[in-house]
């Protein structure tokens, strides 16, 4: 599911005449134990100008946390939990997704 959500994006971010200069596209996130320090998710443009990648490079991280459901476990010394991302909200009842796509 956070795979074909994550190339939705990207086919979106191609579609958006705001990224019309942008090439290329990938994003990835990590599985499995991720320490504290490390980055989950990375997210790399490729365009003719520098604006236009740090511009999608925004709005993509964005539009992920909002609409990718990604759960993570914490883990402590007196126990675990897991959680997900603050800024993601269920699809509703019609099957559209809780977030707004920007």
């Amino acid at each position: 599911m956070a795979i074909k959500e994550m190339e939705a994006i990207i086919e979106e971010a191609f579609a958006n005449p705001s990224f019309k200069d942008v090439r290329h596209i990938v994003c990835g996130h990590r599985l499995g134990v991720v320490p504290v320090t490390e980055a989950s998710v990375i997210i790399a443009v490729a365009s003719g100008h520098r604006a236009a990648s740090f511009e999608a490079c925004h709005w993509l991280i964005d539009t992920l946390k909002a609409r990718v459901p990604i759960w993570k476990k914490e883990i402590y010394v007196d126990g675990s939990t897991w959680k997900a991302n603050k800024e993601w909200s269920a699809p509703d009842a019609a099957g559209s997704g809780g977030a707004a796509a920007v």
